[in-house]
């Protein structure tokens, strides 16, 4: 129980990128990792099971909206409940909501996982939202079998593996973001999903169809860092940004300056008239 403890704390930190090169990964964990894929198309056509043990397809949830996607198991003993704990606490702080501005996709990789148990995450994690407005039009609890699984996390770039003698799934943590159309967009790592990041992430992928003008204007200060999964500030677009602003206050100082002259200029015009005659 101890190393498995241990192995889940170690993927969670790796997958945050708080780990370098000099500490050596656990055998356990070879060949596992969120292989960032940005634009890869997500398979739409793949077919799952939702909380009501119906068919659908992952076109469903897209289409209009940004997709915040997880990709977790339902029996998880440690990180998958911390992951989707933070994303549901991530998005409680963010004012666009779910069902209206985006969609939150949760698909099990584990096959033998099944629509009672996406049910029972499902009702958890409402639970945990406090019922937010919109978490039962907006949250997607999905299960499948080995192949839709595959092609999904595939092109996702979510690498995991099998531990038979624990009898668990060994994987690193993270959520990721896709465009309306299932393009991957944005990629999360760890378990702590900062909202401010999470929100233009959304605004972002949405292409510009949500968020406010403060959005826009914090999507060119900031510029998305895909090493680290999150946006660091850029200082090139800030002094582009106070350059333009120094250039329109010159201006603005040089008009009024010029607009003063001119009264000036027509009255002693007239006392020079008014003094000859």
């Amino acid at each position: 129980m101890r190393s498995r403890l241990f192995v889940s704390v170690w993927m969670a930190i790796a997958g945050a990128g708080l780990l370098g090169a000099q500490y050596a990964r656990p055998a356990l964990t070879k060949g596992v990792t969120i292989e960032q894929k940005l634009n890869s198309q997500l398979p739409l056509d793949a077919v799952f099971h939702d909380e009501t043990n119906q068919p659908v397809a992952l076109w469903k949830y897209f289409g209009d909206k940004p997709v915040v996607l997880s990709l977790v198991y339902f029996t998880c003993p440690s990180l998958c409940p911390m992951s989707l704990h933070e994303t549901v606490q991530s998005l409680k702080r963010i004012s666009l909501k779910a069902g209206r501005d985006y969609n939150v996709v949760v698909v099990s990789f584990n096959p033998k996982d099944t629509a009672q148990q996406a049910t029972e995450a499902k009702a958890k994690y409402r639970a945990e939202s406090g019922n937010a407005p919109g978490f039962n039009e907006g949250w997607h609890f999905l299960t499948g079998d080995e192949t839709s699984i595959k092609r999904l996390t595939d092109a996702v770039g979510f690498r995991y593996r099998w531990d038979a003698k624990a009898q668990q799934f060994v994987h690193a943590g993270g959520i990721t973001v896709a465009t309306p159309d299932g393009k991957m967009s944005k990629y999360f790592y760890g378990i702590d999903y900062a909202p401010a990041d999470v929100r233009m992430a959304l605004v972002e992928a949405s292409q510009h169809k949500i968020g406010s003008a403060v959005d826009y204007m914090l999507l060119f200060c900031f510029h998305y860092d895909a090493t680290q999964g999150r946006y660091t500030l850029a200082i090139v677009n800030i002094l582009k940004i106070a350059a333009g602003i120094t250039v329109f206050m010159l201006a603005g100082l040089l008009y009024l300056l010029m607009r003063n002259d001119k009264p000036k200029d027509k009255r002693t015009a007239w006392k020079e008239v008014r003094h000859v005659s």
